[in-house]
């Protein structure tokens, strides 16, 4: 329970700190006979505040009660 515990809590952490999760995708732009080019775009998936802190409460919760035992 403290491993799980502590990961959630990690995770929390890492949530509030960068705010969203960001990747980069290759999508094609010109494709002319054997000619092509391609592109590279970043895009992000936005996580809500209230989502890290969430996870961070109850990561704390966790190690409380697993504390006690």
């Amino acid at each position: 329970m403290l491993v799980v515990a502590i990961i959630l809590s990690a995770s929390g952490v890492v949530s509030l700190a960068y705010q969203g999760i960001t990747y980069t995708t290759r999508e094609k732009v010109l494709e002319v006979g054997p000619i092509k080019a391609t592109a590279e775009k970043e895009k992000t998936i936005p996580l809500p505040p209230i989502l890290g802190g969430l996870a961070l409460a109850g990561g704390v919760v966790l190690l409380v009660v697993g504390a006690r035992r």
